[in-house]
């Protein structure tokens, strides 16, 4: 068995944060989280993924953006940065940027006015740590661990950790379904 990459998750010690743990054994598993997270999401909510290549973030976006009910294939946006997905069914749209090749902090990134967007979208943002947290005191942190090494293991453990008082329900709300 391959060892879980963990990555950090300096901020739970934060006041006002909240933090759950879940198991993830599939990339069905893994969009249907996103599913599930998308139902608690609201117009103005930042969510950071952060987990090595092949992580899952994509899959979870994917599952976010069929919870939202919006339009379009979610694909990586690598190469266009940010992807916008207007909702079908009135709610929010869905911002999707990959900060990857985004080297510094939000001012590098102020060309793509997710300011402007974050009031009235969920803007999730792919390697967003140290580079978006200035748009919002509140904003869920997603933090995906991978076995690492020559493995197709597919078990991921996912951190969710809400900072800020619009995440305090977080637990009640997340926790799998028994």
């Amino acid at each position: 068995m391959e060892a879980v990459q963990k990555s950090p998750v300096a901020e739970t010690s934060v006041p006002g944060t909240v933090t759950l743990g879940v198991a993830v054994e599939s990339p069905e598993q893994m969009q249907d989280l996103g599913r599930r997270i998308a139902g608690v999401l609201a117009p103005g909510d930042l969510v950071m993924l952060t987990g090595e290549l092949g992580a899952g973030k994509t899959t979870l976006t994917r599952g976010l953006g069929e919870g939202l009910g919006v339009r379009g294939a979610v694909t990586s946006p690598t190469f266009v940065i940010a992807r916008v997905h207007p909702s079908l069914v009135g709610g929010p749209a869905l911002v999707h940027v990959d900060a990857y090749r985004l080297g510094g902090g939000l001012d590098e990134m102020e060309d793509l006015d997710l300011d402007v967007s974050l009031p009235d979208s969920v803007v999730v943002v792919e390697w967003g740590d140290g580079k978006v947290e200035e748009l919002s005191e509140d904003r869920l942190r997603v933090v995906i661990d991978r076995a690492v090494g020559d493995t197709d293991d597919e078990r991921r453990t996912v951190t969710l950790v809400g900072i800020g008082p619009r995440w305090a329900g977080l637990r009640a709300e997340l926790a799998p379904e028994t």
